[in-house]
């Protein structure tokens, strides 16, 4: 009994968690990734070649940032155009012979915003990487006999195949995988029969599993019996007003995962992804307009960044100062949960912002005003852009689908309340376009919640 009760997955290194002890670790695996990279990676040495430095040239992590910029997408886009979408290319080009010789697994994220970032799986990487994720599932209360109902996307997707090999090392649990692409009658089928004690899937889909569970299952969602919810790959389970609304209606708790290396904790009031890898990468907050380094201080606001520090390993940011675009609040205070790890929170994504009369907005933020009005409301919504952002031309258009027990008459009044709070939570008012439930498409992996009219 005493193993299961322990307070982390790895006693030895997680008390160490955001400690001058593991930065001091840190600065001394900083220099040997630097020159990995450099003299195994091709991309990493054209670099650091028009950056006209050397690896010896880089003697502190100020250095290593004055150096390198951080890359993205947008750098990845301009290898695919330079080999002219020649996989084989690209793939060496970006990762290295040493590596590539050492893949078994190719899977790519969802390629939202236009290009597909690839997430090759080594054979290395999965001892780390079933590590990391042992500290993850031990914080979410995994344990041997849990049952984990998989429902991230299975077809390529960095997020689905790849549990497979996460949670090797957590010994006695069962894998479930049953893949966003099954559909929400399968997977709420499958959940039931075979007696899931855990999902792990996106947001979107575990809300659109509350409302096709009452037809599919004959009750509730509540009914399924599960007692933990992973959630990633898109804001929402860090959205207090989702939050609240997923843990009501499965009886469950909710943990947000992802975006780095994170897991949050099951203190009352969302405080927060804890980070858990500061042995295996570095985290670091960067100015999304300028670029320059934002110090990691507590409540400071910035772009995250990650550098392997183990880069042979392949974990999945196998890139110096390489960056998802996700914009990320710090906290480095203890946590009240007794935990250790600074935390992170999602406040939304560099590419997705939007300027109204100046103000920043993010879509997740309004994704929680919206869900504090279910059930008057579905929940479901869409952002309308005419003109290609970050600019808005006053007001902001949001298509909005009301709620099953809403009367056409009662519109009004709840329209002037939506707006108030709005604009009391983001400074902007709104003009919202009605729609009846369900009128807007579910989606069973992320939830576009921008509606691009200028494109079409």
């Amino acid at each position: 009994m005493g193993q299961l009760s322990k307070k982390y997955w790895n006693m030895d290194v997680e008390p160490l968690l955001n400690t001058p002890e593991i930065r001091e670790r840190q600065k001394g695996m900083l220099p040997r990734a630097i020159r990995y990279c450099y003299e195994n990676v091709p991309f990493e040495r054209r670099r650091m070649d028009a950056a006209g430095v050397k690896p010896e040239d880089i003697r502190s992590f100020g250095d290593f940032q004055r150096a390198l910029k951080p890359v993205g997408q947008a750098e990845f886009r301009e290898v695919f155009e330079e080999f002219e979408l020649d996989m084989d290319k690209v793939w060496l080009h970006l990762f290295g012979k040493d590596r590539m010789d050492d893949m078994f697994l190719l899977t790519t994220t969802s390629g939202t915003t236009g290009v597909p970032t690839p997430y090759p799986v080594f054979h290395k990487t999965t001892e780390t990487m079933a590590e990391l994720f042992g500290r993850i599932g031990w914080r979410a209360g995994m344990r041997p006999g849990d049952k984990l109902a998989v429902g991230f996307g299975l077809s390529m997707h960095a997020a689905g195949t790849p549990h497979l090999f996460w949670y090797k090392r957590s010994h006695g649990v069962t894998l479930i995988p049953i893949g966003a692409e099954a559909g929400t009658e399968r997977i709420l089928t499958y959940m039931k029969l075979f007696k899931a004690t855990m999902f792990s899937g996106t947001p979107s889909l575990a809300l659109h599993l509350i409302e096709r569970a009452p037809e599919v299952l004959g009750g509730p969602i509540k009914n399924l019996g599960l007692k933990t919810l992973l959630l990633g790959a898109e804001p929402g389970a860090g959205i207090p007003e989702v939050r609240s609304r997923l843990e009501n209606e499965y009886g469950a708790k909710v943990f947000d995962i992802g975006a780095g290396y994170g897991v949050s904790c099951d203190h009352p009031e969302y405080q927060g992804m804890h980070w858990i890898a500061d042995d295996h990468c570095m985290y670091e907050l960067i100015d999304p307009e300028t670029r320059e380094p934002v110090p990691l201080t507590h409540g400071a606001i910035g772009q995250a960044c990650f550098t392997p520090l183990e880069p042979e390993s392949g974990i999945f940011f196998h890139h110096l100062r390489f960056t998802l675009s996700d914009i990320h609040q710090v906290f480095t205070d203890p946590c009240p949960c007794g935990l250790s790890g600074f935390r992170y929170k999602i406040v939304g994504r560099a590419d997705d912002m939007l300027k109204v009369k100046g103000t920043p907005v993010y879509p997740a933020a309004i994704q929680g005003v919206i869900n504090g009005f279910v059930p008057r409301i579905t929940g479901a919504f869409r952002i309308v852009l005419t003109e290609k952002p970050p600019r808005v031309v006053p007001p902001l258009k949001l298509k909005v689908e009301f709620g099953e027990t809403v009367r056409e008459a009662d519109l009004p009044g709840l329209e002037r309340e939506i707006v108030e709070k709005m604009h009391h939570m983001l400074h902007m008012r709104p003009a919202i376009t009605w729609l009846k439930p369900f009128a807007l498409e579910r989606a069973s992996k992320k939830t576009q919640l921008l509606e691009k009219q200028y494109e079409q």
